[in-house]
């Protein structure tokens, strides 16, 4: 059996860019991608705070430190600049392997600039929860 898991989140980040003509995807500043341990070219769900809407995309890296979140293509409709989002990447794995993983929760402030980053080990929430 394969758990779905969120591995990675950066939480209310600020949309910088919104580009209809692009051909898809949302472009994230590296920086924030190797803290919420997104990959190049992974899916990542995108949600809205302000209208609900959730975008399942790819993600392709900004320059580092440049706070850029910028939704390419048709969500360009849907995700405008100075809305905030939540960016989850999620991981598809096996009940063995939950006690190995480490799921990273990004916070940042207003111009996408990492201020903590909180760890959470997914056994040691297991344990608790009993």
């Amino acid at each position: 059996m394969l758990l779905t898991i969120c591995k990675g989140k950066i939480h209310r980040a600020t949309v910088t860019e919104a580009r209809l003509e692009y051909v898809g995807s949302i472009t994230i500043d590296r920086d924030l991608m190797d803290a919420a341990q997104i990959r190049p070219y992974e899916m990542v769900q995108v949600t809205n705070v302000a209208n609900a809407t959730l975008w399942r995309t790819y993600a392709i890296s900004a320059p580092r430190g440049s706070g850029t979140i910028c939704l390419n293509g048709p969500p360009a409709r849907l995700f405008q600049p100075s809305d905030l989002v939540i960016i989850l990447s999620l991981a598809q794995i096996t009940a063995d392997e939950y006690e190995k993983v480490t799921a990273n929760v990004v916070h940042v402030d207003e111009k996408n600039q990492i201020t903590r980053i909180e760890s959470h080990h997914l056994l040691e929430l297991l344990e608790e929860s009993h």
